[in-house]
């Protein structure tokens, strides 16, 4: 049970930095971009390819995370410049890197089990440092055994990671120019009156957006050992879903908080999936049906506590006015 806890903790990590960049299209520009289910494949192909032709992983990855780029701005071309409608050009774009991926890994499968990768790089690393074999006597000493596991070096490093992508994604926000996407998203008339070229920011928007999740995917491929066509299938229901979870549970007031959310959303999702398919009556493929059950729960959920809190107030200002009872007024407040 542990082990398979552990594994979704890595595994989220991995996933949360896709999350960030579709809270990027999704929330900060308003954007709905399938661009994603395409983009993550891209990232995946890209990297794998290279590894396998003697390429440093880490450089890979790199151009894994331009190529995801690239992608995104050509979406936003589509949007911007070809007067397209948001969620066409993304479907579009999604349709039309699938037969690139295709190109790009020449197979529809591409395996890294036997290559250097940066996953396997930053393990033997972790290794030679001892830290994992310290960890351990920690947690034999205290009777934790059956906590121990194979190493916690993906943990570690990959919360590293995205802890870094998070700072100065929120960094940027912060900028003039994140505040101009930031304000895109809000009201492009409003900031197209300031004279702001809004079409660039929603092109360079999108290409950061999609140069995360082809990070993701990247790193996703290295992380399982392989690369494959198919591996980008609903992965914006992903996305999104890790975004409204994290927002759900630990509230979106701020940019810092917000992307944290993102970040612990997708987490949580990779639990809860792991948790939902030890039940005996569900299989693997039935993944994408918990994804959407999560997604519809999320959506609703919020909702129903909103409106639960709303004819609660509404009750306890009736028995204000009619009342005037002070117990009431005390019920009232604490709401």
């Amino acid at each position: 049970m542990f082990t398979a806890f552990f594994g979704s903790v890595e595994a989220g990590l991995i996933y949360a930095v896709m999350a960030l960049g579709v809270y990027l299209s999704f929330r900060i520009l308003d954007f709905p971009d399938l661009t994603v289910d395409g983009s993550f494949v891209t990232g995946a192909a890209v990297a794998a390819v290279l590894i396998i032709n003697g390429t440093n992983p880490f450089i890979a990855s790199f151009v894994a995370l331009l190529a995801g780029f690239a992608a995104g701005c050509i979406t936003g071309l589509l949007h911007t410049k070809g007067k397209i409608n948001p969620l066409l050009s993304g479907i579009l774009m999604m349709i039309a890197l699938y037969s690139i991926n295709l190109r790009i890994m020449g197979k529809s499968n591409v395996p890294l089990l036997q290559e250097e990768t940066v996953i396997t790089i930053l393990v033997e690393w972790w290794q030679k440092i001892g830290v994992d074999q310290m960890i351990e006597n920690a947690l034999t000493s205290m009777n934790l055994v059956n906590f121990v596991p194979r190493t916690w070096a993906i943990v570690v490093l990959m919360a590293f990671v995205v802890i870094i992508i998070k700072v100065l994604l929120d960094q940027f926000l912060k900028t003039e120019i994140g505040l101009a996407l930031r304000a895109t998203g809000d009201n492009k008339k409003m900031i197209s009156s300031f004279s702001a070229n809004t079409d660039v920011l929603t092109i360079f928007g999108l290409g950061l957006s999609n140069a995360l999740v082809a990070f993701s995917g990247a790193l996703i491929a290295q992380y399982g050992g392989f690369s494959d066509v198919g591996m980008g299938i609903g992965m914006i229901i992903v996305g999104l879903a890790s975004v409204i979870i994290g927002e759900a549970l630990f509230g979106a007031n701020s940019i810092a908080r917000a992307t944290l959310a993102v970040i612990g959303g997708a987490i949580v999702y990779r639990i809860v999936v792991t948790l939902a398919l030890r039940v005996q009556f569900l299989e693997t493929g039935d993944v994408k049906l918990i994804t959407a059950l999560i997604v519809i729960a999320a959506l609703i959920f919020p909702q129903f506590i909103a409106s639960q809190n709303e004819k609660r107030r509404k009750k306890l200002k009736s028995r204000l006015r009619g009342e005037g009872v002070a117990a009431a007024k005390k019920d009232y407040e604490s709401i």
